[in-house]
């Protein structure tokens, strides 16, 4: 008996010492054309022995026994330029599943050239030529201040900035974040994010999860023509399909929320899965056991996603997806109630289809809505104001993709909205009421674009297109050009150039909101608003001395026409001096004009190290200048003209253990920008009148002290046979410094005082894959 314990002992030690393992899959296509390149290669390079496999007639590699950590992974083909992959996190829980595109090699005199490669950070969209980076899921869980929040991790690269702690709208480039674009499988998005407002581009927590986002872009200027309604940034995210040879599940939990995933095959003969995602809101389950974290207020959210993938016969493919997100919050005090819900949801399908070896084509149909409400009732004043606004949105979107040659690619496509709004807005005071709107109906967007890639030499591509727009609500177009070039002038050496004109639609309640005209009456008088518009130059230098290191500078001019202001007729400062370039989100009641002006120009540096012997960093330099032009013809300062940014992250992995598979981690994150810019108070003024007068001639002159902020992020990820399993800690502001928000006038003391931004919030979360 003793000697059988001593054998199962030793048995037990060795099969815990031994390394676990995970096996690494996947599926390599030509860039272009969507075929498979049968015979590819994938080879690991990081381990010795190396590991490798070759693509099958589908295209499809695979490589068990890969040792878990970090790896790089080099994919080549005949004829085809290689592909490079860093930062490759292979765990024990869950199965690596990788999607590779090659683009062809050219040929001069059956002799090729230059050897090129695709860089690791490079756009996944072959059709970007600048101001755009591709992103992963790993970036966004191991970020320090992301706390898996694609849009919060995106505030860390180049012209990235926010100017509030508590919501993460993204502001590109001095830019206001309602001309972001958010798409999803290939379709536009409402604002995927909680307790979001009417016509703003963010929220408080985002109603993304990681579990199911597949690598993605994230694009700042000078986008190719298919991207459309949009004048600041695109993020293009992509969800990725589930494992479809075995069922795999995470769970998570943290004071955001308890996350739940799983995934697997529906018929492995056919290579068919789903993959299904829920959280439910921590401070719900913390407040219904008595811990209120968030106060008196009752914080409410909860979120989901899925993806179906099912290949057809003929080389096709349906895809089902979509996701959806529910928030509310009510706050009783003692002289108001506040009850505010925000839900939005969209689903999608998919069907792409290869019509020959160099072409395919895709159809999305698509639905989307969102709904606002919020009722505010203060018994103090006697005042209420209630919203209720409802956006539908059904998209029909087809894609066609041929491949001439190895030179020459084309990609066109349409995109038909028909939008549906209920939009209803009231205020209500002791002795009067006013509707701000009450507007029920529909309506179209239609777009269409054409692109063509002309590769002239293996070292320069050219990138053009036009993109066209039209909304049939007050029947206003817009055809809109763009260009783009890379040139490999030497090796480690691109020079980049990116050029177009951009334009995007208001609200739909911006339009329609009811403003009080000259002889008394309310009408939507902002119906005929014309297209805001954005031309774009961007010049770009990019130095990589090493596989592992980017050195990247920008220069770009941004001119705004065409944007909404006050009318000639006015005679209130506040209208004289506004535009909507400074708008945060929310909806115009005041008459409006597109006759207003804008400029963002500036310049940015990104140094980065891709992780690599567990270190990564990454520097982000953004200086530039915000302008806008209002009905006085004064240039000022835009909201969001902080004037610089400069972001360092560095993060360090330590391999520990008895085998080296466990690792602790250490993120940090330091921003130093340009304080928040407001409207000065006039003093004297303001006590005379008892409360806040604003100066408005000289609007956003002031600006408020800088903003620094520094997070730390500390994680244990243990590897197991079969599981992997992450503690982490964020401690968001670790410093506890209370940044300026904005500023107010208390009539009380008669000083202008400060509003502060939040102070050190320790979020905890633990993650277990299996």
């Amino acid at each position: 008996m003793l000697m059988f314990l001593l054998t199962a002992s030793t048995g037990l030690l060795n099969a815990y010492a031994q390394t676990p393992t995970q096996r690494v899959k996947g599926r390599v296509l030509d860039a272009e054309s969507g075929q498979p390149v049968v015979g590819a290669y994938v080879v690991i390079s990081s381990v010795s022995p190396v590991i490798g496999s070759a693509a099958d007639a589908n295209g499809y590699f695979s490589m068990a026994n890969v040792p878990v950590g970090r790896h790089s992974i080099r994919c080549s083909g005949v004829g085809y330029e290689d592909a490079i992959l860093q930062e490759i996190a292979v765990g024990a829980g869950k199965e690596v599943e990788l999607l590779l595109k090659l683009t062809e090699a050219l040929h001069t005199l059956d002799e090729v050239v230059i050897k090129a490669q695709k860089e690791n950070g490079e756009a996944l969209n072959d059709m970007v030529s600048v101001s755009a980076r591709s992103f992963s899921v790993d970036q966004a869980k191991r970020y320090a201040a992301a706390v898996n929040d694609p849009a919060r991790m995106a505030l860390s690269f180049a012209g990235v900035s926010t100017n509030d702690d508590g919501n993460n709208q993204i502001i590109i480039r001095g830019n206001s974040p309602k001309g972001l674009l958010w798409r999803m499988e290939g379709v536009e998005i409402p604002n995927p994010n909680h307790f979001a407002v009417e016509g703003s581009g963010g929220g408080a927590i985002s109603a993304l999860s990681v579990n199911v986002l597949g690598n993605s872009d994230f694009l700042t200027g000078a986008f190719p023509a298919e991207y459309g309604n949009a004048t600041s940034g695109v993020f293009d995210l992509k969800l990725r399909k589930g494992n479809s040879e075995k069922r795999e599940y995470a769970f998570q939990a943290g004071v955001l929320g308890l996350d739940f995933a799983a995934e697997g095959p529906i018929q492995r003969a056919k290579g068919s899965s789903y993959l299904v995602n829920y959280r439910y809101s921590t401070l719900s389950i913390l407040r219904t056991a008595g811990l209120r974290i968030a106060g008196d207020a009752a914080t409410n959210f909860q979120d989901g996603a899925f993806k179906i993938f099912l290949p057809q016969k003929k080389q096709a493919v349906l895809s089902i997806w979509g996701m959806g997100g529910l928030s509310s919050q009510k706050v009783v005090e003692s002289t108001f109630t506040e009850n505010y819900k925000s839900d939005r949801a969209v689903a999608g399908v998919n069907y792409l289809r290869n019509l020959s070896s160099r072409s395919f084509i895709e159809t999305i149909v698509s639905y989307s809505a969102t709904r606002q409400t919020d009722d505010f009732q203060n018994s103090e004043t006697l005042t209420r104001n209630e919203e209720n606004f409802t956006n539908q949105a059904i998209r029909l979107t087809v894609n066609y993709q041929h491949k001439l040659n190895a030179r020459h690619t084309i990609r066109t496509g349409l995109i038909a909205s028909q939008l549906y709004f209920n939009l209803q807005d009231k205020e209500e005071e002791k002795d009067s009421s006013r509707i701000l709107i009450n507007q029920r109906g529909n309506t179209q967007l239609m777009q269409g674009f054409a692109q063509w890639k002309y590769r002239v030499t293996p070292t320069l591509t050219l990138n053009t297109g036009l993109h066209a727009l039209g909304l049939l609500l007050n029947n206003q177009a817009s055809i809109e050009p763009r260009i783009g070039m890379r040139w490999a002038l030497a090796p480690k050496h691109t020079l980049s150039l990116g050029a177009g004109l951009h334009s995007r639609t208001e609200a739909i309640s911006t339009y329609l909101a009811l403003v009080n005209t000259s002889t008394g009456d309310y009408a939507p008088v902002n119906k005929d608003l014309r297209l805001s518009r954005s031309k774009h130059l961007v010049a770009g230098y990019e130095f990589r001395p090493a596989a592992s290191w980017r050195l990247q500078t920008e220069a770009y001019l941004q001119k705004h026409d065409r944007v909404p202001i006050g009318p000639p007729t006015t005679l209130r400062p506040d209208l004289l001096a506004g535009s909507l370039l400074n708008e945060m989100g929310g909806y115009s009641t005041d008459s409006l004009a597109s006759e207003g002006t804008g400029k963002s120009q500036g310049v940015e540096l990104t140094v980065e190290k891709f992780l690599t012997n567990g270190f990564y960093l990454l520097s982000t330099t953004s200086l530039f200048e915000s302008t806008y032009t209002a009905r006085d013809g004064v240039e000022r300062n835009t909201r969001f003209n902080a004037k610089y940014v400069q972001n360092i992250l560095a993060g360090k992995e330590w391999n520990v253990g008895r085998t080296k598979t466990n690792v602790f981690a250490c993120n940090i994150k330091g921003v130093w920008a340009g304080g928040n810019r407001v409207v000065p108070i006039d003093i004297a003024q303001s006590k005379v009148a008892g409360k806040a007068v604003y100066d408005w001639n000289r609007s956003f002159e002031e600006q408020l002290p800088d903003y620094f902020r520094t997070d730390v992020r500390v994680s244990f990820t243990k590897n197991g046979a079969h599981t992997t399993s992450t503690l982490s800690l964020d401690l968001q502001n670790v410093t506890n410094r209370l940044n300026a928000f904005s500023q107010y006038y208390n009539p009380t003391t008669a000083e202008v005082q400060i509003i502060t931004q939040t102070g050190l919030i320790p979020v905890l979360n633990y993650r277990l894959e299996f």
